[in-house]
């Protein structure tokens, strides 16, 4: 226990009663002190207490410093032969620096040593974020050099059959200024207290004593909060669940941090009275996981999850933290650890045990939802993770890589369904991203997400799949079911609204309706690239070409290094005869996607519009090249040609596509390029083979 005594206060009764003394005079409180009087102990008194001045909880912080210091070197900061000289120290030196610290931990001791009381930290849990954030870091350290305690699961239950919890009684300071730092009590379990004897009998005193010390800030702050407050019972209705970070040093395991925070995403999504932040928007706030106000604020969540991944050979260790949004206050965290293969049982553990701290009140079937994992191989939901991280990427290259992975969770384990469903999602974008012909990837596609709804008919993200993939094969009433039934399993998972979109989006009087899909989707994703690409994208078919620019232009600015806001803004300011900004786009999407079809027929279309005819014919003769080795597709040569005003040969490549059964022919009655062409009644004649809904 660490107590904080605070200043005694002698009460001694009346000498003598008189007839003029008071009924309260017998146990008046005898404090004989005087306006700037000096009291504590002096080594640990701020410079605001030496000098008589008024105080507060950051003069209990400063105190707090001085123990630290005292901690860690074996003596107090400051000293003198009398106590009038040692407040001369405390007024005018700076501490010697401690020897063998880390450095980060050297600045949070002096930064509560400052003497300046507004460049001190200002409240206990702005100290608490940069203790917590050190602990982690020396854990990791620890874990590096096998000096932390024997492997084992660790579970939710035996962390509270073992808790170490440390209270404090209130100093003057901080009782006064009401500077409680959190808002609940929280527990320490016995391994970060185990841990801390085992670095302390190992010398290893820096780590240990952060590991105490910040084990006592934590239940110092929960103690208060714990009196004002009466605990932490209350529900949570939103969460964010950010990426969890890689402590491992290898790239490798990415995959595994990401994929474990994306799957998390999609079981909360399943609990409808729970406004979960989907992956695109979450992901977005990678590395801010010390700044818990601002993303509550800006992702207007009540709660968030963090989690810290460490993999050392075949031994896993993960942090888990549920911090409240509104305070910055811990509500709950735990480290689970086993072997990779058990990988399967902690996602499971993790999903349930976090739900459970949500205080929702799920059904049966939601919480079979919420742990539900499709496979119980260890290797086969690795593979699949790495083929989620390589499908967001939406580049040519990591689709193929992420269509391996999928094949080879499929192969391990032939009844995972979600194996399935990742080879239906690589599939169906083949064509766009890679210039796969359709015939050859959309049969493929089907087949997958069919496969997967036999197994299980309950996968919205399937349902949603197999309407994309319906779209893309002119199957408008079946594309239009399969995609209101996902909505209808899954009304949170926003890539269903987008795709949905999309099909709304191809019919010439739904498109207001194909808006209202879409800004569904951005509601639920609004940080997502892709769907905030197919808002500009809508307006470009709705003839708003002012609106399309300034979205495409927000995706730029705020990522300048995907390929898609740069495409779609050069055709937008094609559009609006801002010819130079068009071409300087469109060169810059053909650079960062190595020269896809797509990306170079729109560049093509733009040099035959601006009158650069060689540029254009140059454009065409390396499309055709692609087009041999199945890397580009009939639309992307034809738009090229429309530009250069040849309608013969935009329609000889057109037709190319029709037969080919392309999937991206859906687009020709907005697409720019193909303007020119919709008045000629091989046009109309087309629309009507594709047999768009009227």
């Amino acid at each position: 226990k660490v107590l904080d005594f605070g200043l005694a206060k002698l009460s001694e009764p009346a000498a003598i009663a008189t007839p003029s003394a008071g009924s309260e005079d017998a146990t008046r409180v005898q404090v004989n002190t005087t306006p700037g009087m000096v009291m504590g102990t002096v080594s640990y008194m701020s410079p605001e207490q030496a000098r008589g001045k008024e105080t507060d909880a950051r003069t209990d912080l400063w105190s707090l410093g001085v123990v630290l210091y005292e901690m860690l070197s074996g003596k107090v900061p400051f000293t003198g032969e009398t106590v009038n000289h040692t407040i001369v120290s405390i007024l005018e030196r700076e501490p010697l620096l401690l020897e063998n610290v880390p450095s980060e931990l050297q600045r949070i001791v002096r930064k509560s040593m400052t003497k300046d009381v507004d460049m001190r930290y200002q409240s206990a849990r702005d100290l608490l974020i940069d203790l917590k954030n050190l602990r982690r870091e020396l854990d990791l350290q620890g874990e590096l050099e096998r000096s932390i305690i024997p492997n084992r699961a660790t579970t939710t239950e035996s962390a509270n059959e073992n808790q170490t919890q440390v209270y404090a009684s209130g100093s003057a300071a901080a009782t006064s200024s009401g500077e409680a730092a959190a808002t609940h009590s929280v527990t320490t379990s016995s391994s970060s207290l185990e841990y801390a004897v085992t670095q302390a009998r190992s010398h290893k005193l820096a780590t240990a004593i952060v590991v105490l010390v910040l084990g006592g800030a934590i239940s110092i702050a929960g103690y208060f909060a714990l009196v004002s407050r009466g605990g932490s019972g209350e529900q949570i209705h939103s969460i964010a669940v950010l990426p969890f970070a890689n402590a491992t040093g290898d790239k490798e395991a990415d995959f595994l941090a990401e994929g474990i925070a994306e799957t998390l995403i999609n079981n909360f999504t399943k609990i409808p009275e729970l406004k979960v932040t989907a992956r695109s928007t979450a992901f977005r706030f990678r590395g801010r996981e010390g700044e818990p106000l601002e993303v509550g604020r800006e992702l207007k969540v009540g709660s968030m999850l963090t989690g810290r991944l460490l993999q050392r050979g075949d031994q896993l260790s993960i942090q888990v933290d549920l911090i409240k949004t509104s305070d910055g206050v811990q509500i709950w965290g735990n480290r689970y650890e086993g072997k990779t293969s058990d990988i399967v049982s902690i996602q499971q553990r993790i999903a349930t045990d976090v739900s459970s701290q949500l205080k929702l009140k799920l059904t049966g079937a939601q919480a079979q939802q919420v742990a539900k994992t499709y496979t119980q191989n260890a290797e086969a939901y690795q593979r699949y993770l790495r083929g989620r991280y390589h499908w967001n990427k939406r580049t040519a290259d990591d689709l193929r890589r992420g269509l391996q992975e999928f094949q080879q969770a499929a192969e391990i384990d032939p009844g995972y369904a979600m194996a399935f469903v990742g080879l239906a999602d690589t599939y169906v974008l083949l064509e766009e991203y890679a210039g796969v012909p359709a015939s050859e990837s959309l049969p493929k596609a089907q087949a997958f997400a069919q496969k997967a709804l036999e197994m299980d008919d309950s996968i919205g993200e399937a349902h949603a799949t197999l309407g994309l993939i319906n779209t893309y094969m002119w199957r408008w009433a079946e594309a239009e079911r399969e995609l209101k039934r996902a909505i209808e399993l899954n009304p949170n998972y926003p890539t269903a609204h987008h795709w949905y979109s999309v099909v709304l989006n191809a019919i010439d009087r739904r498109r207001d309706e194909a808006m209202a899909e879409i800004k569904q989707a951005q509601q639920l994703d609004p940080l997502s690239g892709i769907i905030n690409l197919n808002v500009g994208i809508v307006y470009l078919a709705k003839d708003d070409p002012n609106s399309a620019a300034a979205e495409f232009r927000r995706i730029v600015e705020f990522d300048p290094h995907w390929w898609g806001g740069h495409f779609y803004l050069g055709v937008a300011c094609l559009g609006l005869g801002r010819h130079e900004e068009a071409l300087s786009e469109l060169q810059k999407s053909a650079e960062l996607t190595n020269r896809t079809g797509r990306s170079i027929g729109f560049l093509g279309y733009a040099y035959a519009v601006l009158g650069k005819r060689a540029e254009a014919q140059a454009i065409i003769k390396e499309l055709e090249d692609m087009y041999a080795r199945r890397k580009a597709i009939g639309q992307n040569i034809a738009a090229v040609y429309a530009g250069l005003g040849d309608k013969d040969q935009a329609f000889a490549w057109l037709e190319k596509d029709f037969q080919a059964r392309s999937g991206d022919l859906i687009r020709i009655q907005w697409y720019p390029p193909f303007e020119p062409l919709r008045d000629d009644p091989r046009f109309k004649d087309l629309v009507k083979r594709i047999a768009f809904p009227d």
